[in-house]
């Protein structure tokens, strides 16, 4: 019973150091940010971010809001200020809206036969038209933040933490524009995480009930339950994410080929591993699809918020792969889901490898056995043979023999 205890504490241990490990100091590392504007004062802005950042965050500066957009889109940054006054993004179309006015000015001053003087002021005017509106056009009223909170509420939320003193210094409030939002019954993001973890649960608890109670079976049919079980998983799995709770609202076959893609990976790798595992295999599959793989999701908290580990991991893990691809097929048009796919993808083949290495090993296994036991048995036929006396030959008789008998048989009277 002692023995047995040693699994459940090994899984606090391993709990503890992996969730308070990735999530009890979140802080930016090298987070990438931008300040949209082209002059010389936004320039200056970032690199003052920059300084006293002192490597949390990574300020880089965009000319247009437009461009800003899009990098969030592409989750290349994950905020985006926009100072007070800038005259990037609408200004650009504005001014070139005031040139455009100001050569049909000067081209109706020359029709309308003027002179060259006339001429003259007429365009001169009507560029300083043009440039007066782009001014006003182009000047924002307060500080904007761009944010999108379908990437990472929590990343959102700190980049907001971090331009709200600089809108302050501007004495205007900041606006928050979230260019890429959330479900309505998902505002924060989250439920993905959680659907990760429901969809984990009942994949790596199947593998338990396979391998235990499914030993006796030949591998090949355990390898058929557990993606027989993947697939049921993944439908529930779906099912939690759009009928029941909503929380996405469209792209549900999409959704569900990952799922299924996860819990495949998941089901087989673990498969694989009871062979050679036993009773550890529950430790095992906890380690790999619970202590590495939530932390290392991306579903709480980025890997630009994490340290250097569990940043590492979400590179190439499952969990992650299954997170940021949901995020790109629901959120972001698809944009890098083909990566996100080849990590699941990849995922399953190891998975199906490990299960051809098991294979292997049982058949070496049961060879191994049945040779130890026909050398058993050998050896025990010796052992009886060298144990138990072989019964004495009886003697052969001949015709006197036989005549002596029957002698004796009239003597006797028989």
């Amino acid at each position: 019973m002692l023995t047995h205890l040693v699994t459940p504490l090994l899984m606090c241990i391993g709990m503890g150091l992996a969730y308070l490990g990735a999530f009890a100091h979140p802080a930016p590392h090298h987070m990438p940010v931008a300040v949209v504007g082209s002059s010389r004062s936004a320039q200056l802005l970032a690199q003052s971010i920059n300084d006293k950042a002192g490597g949390d965050l990574e300020v880089r500066t965009v000319a247009h809001r437009s461009t800003a957009v899009d990098q969030l889109k592409h989750q290349d940054i994950f905020g985006a200020y926009v100072p007070k006054g800038d005259g990037s993004g609408k200004g650009r179309g504005d001014a070139g809206d005031g040139n455009g006015q100001a050569r049909v000015s000067g081209n109706a001053g020359a029709t309308g036969n003027a002179g060259a003087a006339g001429d003259g002021r007429s365009a001169g005017d009507a560029r300083t038209a043009g440039d007066a509106r782009s001014a006003g056009a182009g000047n924002a009223a307060t500080p904007e933040l761009l944010v999108a909170t379908a990437a990472s509420d929590t990343s959102a939320s700190v980049v907001q933490k971090i331009f709200t003193p600089l809108a302050a210094q501007q004495g205007a409030p900041l606006k928050v524009t979230d260019v890429a939002p959330t479900a309505d019954d998902d505002p924060t993001g989250q439920g993905i995480f959680f659907l990760l973890v429901a969809i984990s649960i009942g994949s790596y608890a199947s593998v338990a009930v396979i391998g235990g109670a499914g030993a006796v079976l030949p591998i090949r049919l355990r390898a058929a339950l557990a993606v027989g079980t993947s697939f049921v998983v993944s439908l529930i799995g779906t099912a939690f994410a759009g009928p029941v709770f909503h929380l996405v609202d469209h792209g549900l076959w999409g959704l569900w080929g990952m799922a299924w893609l996860y819990s495949a990976g998941i089901l087989l790798i673990g498969t694989g591993l009871h062979t050679f595992l036993k009773r550890w295999t529950t430790l095992g599959v906890m380690a790999l699809f619970v202590m590495l793989n939530f932390t290392s999701s991306g579903g709480i908290f980025r890997p630009e918020m994490q340290n250097g580990f569990f940043a590492a991991l979400h590179s190439f893990w499952n969990g992650a792969g299954f997170v940021e691809g949901v995020r790109s097929h629901v959120y972001f048009d698809g944009y890098g889901l083909s990566g996100h796919l080849w990590t699941l993808a990849l995922w399953l083949v190891v998975g199906v490898l490990m299960v051809g290495v098991a294979a292997l090993a049982e058949r070496r296994r049961r060879s191994a056995e049945a040779e130890a036991a026909a050398n058993a048995a050998a050896v025990a036929a010796a052992a009886v043979a060298a144990t138990v006396p072989e019964p004495a030959p009886k003697p052969v008789r001949g015709p006197v023999d036989d005549g002596v008998e029957e002698e004796l048989e009239e003597a006797v009277g028989v």
